[in-house]
């Protein structure tokens, strides 16, 4: 049988489509980022402001890849993008830097996350039982092998293996604990308002610190945060060409899944400033832990450790599921290693690309640096977030007749909102943390290394 036969199905629903919008958006930052947030603007005001304008600018870039995501439903998502309205280079550059080291980095990430949820619920299995330091390229690596390390390991390879197993599977997977991780934080929210023991009279008051002196220029500082809390909703062009009905469920799913998604940020956070006042969000590491454990006593940190460990799982699974078929397009267009580009004659699943995914989210896991690889892509990130928001515009000019089922609702003002504020923040980042931006372009100009290698070898092809 020609490996290259068989083709994806198209097995994911509304339901399923909306769930991984939802499912990876939301993971481990609305539990932990708001102390963060409220540490640099002071006021509870500024707080929720800074979640509102979070929320408008992660569905403003959502509306815009619904466009697209409808127009060209191939699996690949901001590959695919980036190749129809730039050209195959700027396309492999963002393939090599989400197979390399984004999408294994977050995997990685989400893993242990997971495992330190679960060493909470279960301190016992917060163990080393080896740990190796050694020297490479004059910097320091510590190899750790633990209780930790195998939970993140066993559920990389559990997930994968699922997802291997078809799209339905990992669909229905992510559906499921979707529902749960929503259903857990609104249950908080529920109980934070219900309990009535509150005070609307917190909005009033602000953290430790000078609300004069720099609150509103810490704006920016917040909204990173708050963006990378709603980092996420770019992942479901990236199976879109496994979404049933795509003209229709794709916009349906991100508009929809990033209203909901904003909305709880927005009423969760209300929640946690009417619970505690400024002063212990601010000086609090897990606010979602002291919020129900200001409501439930003992029992609270053990609940929100259960929420925050089913809601990184779904993030994961969804993060599996979307991350391995960037890989897969790419190689299907000879820009990246060949086997990446088969689908299993059987499942319909490209289970090369998802257990090369594995295996180098695994070693991530053990060597400890996937928190260095996450702190380095954001920023290239958002390059790339930038270029294809831009390339609506360039695509409506240059292919005025391609089929578009949806138009970005506010177009231009919307994508254009999205494209500015994207530049802003990359000037922000570039001058707050030029050593990790700089890092970052480094990671995505070192595709060019292997450039010639993949054309070649797509022209052989």
């Amino acid at each position: 049988m020609d490996e290259h036969k068989p083709e994806l199905v198209r097995g994911l629903g509304l339901a399923a489509a909306s769930s991984i919008v939802v499912g990876t958006v939301i993971g481990t930052g609305i539990f932990l980022v708001t102390s963060t947030m409220l540490g640099a603007v002071k006021s509870p005001w500024i707080l929720i402001l800074v979640w509102v304008a979070g929320a408008f600018l992660s569905l403003f870039g959502a509306l815009t890849y619904a466009e697209l995501g409808a127009m060209l439903p191939e699996a690949g998502g901001e590959f695919v993008f980036l190749r129809r309205g730039y050209g195959k280079l700027p396309a492999y550059l963002y393939g090599w830097t989400l197979f390399a080291v984004s999408k294994p980095g977050s995997i990685a990430a989400q893993a242990t996350g997971f495992a330190l949820f679960i060493t909470v619920l279960f301190p016992a299995f917060d163990v080393t039982w080896r740990q190796f330091a050694f020297s490479l390229g004059g910097s320091e690596f510590t190899l750790r092998i633990g209780g930790i390390q195998a939970i993140a390991l066993t559920m990389i390879l559990l997930l994968s293996a699922a997802n291997a197993r078809g799209v339905r599977v990992g669909g229905g997977i992510q559906t499921v604990f979707t529902a749960c991780k929503v259903g857990g934080i609104l249950a908080l929210v529920a109980l934070g308002f219900g309990l009535g023991r509150g005070d609307w009279g917190h909005f009033q008051e602000r953290a430790v610190g000078d609300l004069e002196s720099g609150a509103w220029a810490l704006f920016g500082v917040a909204l990173i945060q708050a963006l990378w809390a709603y980092d996420g909703w770019n992942n479901l062009p990236m199976v879109a060409g496994e979404v049933k009905q795509p003209q229709k469920n794709i916009p349906r799913a991100l508009i929809v899944g990033m209203m909901l998604v904003g909305g709880l940020y927005i009423i969760t956070n209300v929640a946690y400033v009417y619970v505690l006042q400024p002063e212990q969000i601010a000086t609090s590491s897990r606010v979602a832990s002291s919020v129900a454990s200001q409501l439930l006593g003992p029992f609270g940190a053990n609940f929100i450790a259960l929420v925050a460990a089913i809601s990184t799982f779904a993030s994961l699974n969804g993060s599996i599921l979307t991350g391995s078929r960037v890989p897969y397009a790419a190689a299907r267009d000879g820009l990246l290693f060949r086997p990446l580009a088969r689908i299993h004659p059987r499942w319909l699943t490209p289970h090369i690309s998802i257990a090369v995914q594995a295996i180098w989210a695994i070693l991530l896991v053990f060597s400890g640096t996937f928190s260095e690889i996450i702190t380095y892509v954001i920023f290239s990130e958002w390059v790339f977030y930038a270029l294809v928001t831009a390339g609506v515009f360039l695509l409506r000019k240059r292919e005025p007749d391609l089929p578009r089922p949806y138009r970005t609702w506010g177009y231009p003002w919307v994508p254009a909102v999205f494209v500015g504020c994207s530049v802003l923040l990359l000037v922000n980042i570039l001058v707050e943390q030029p050593i990790q931006s700089g890092f970052g372009l480094l990671i995505i100009l070192s595709g060019l290394l292997f450039y010639p290698l993949f054309r070649r070898s797509g022209r052989d092809r």
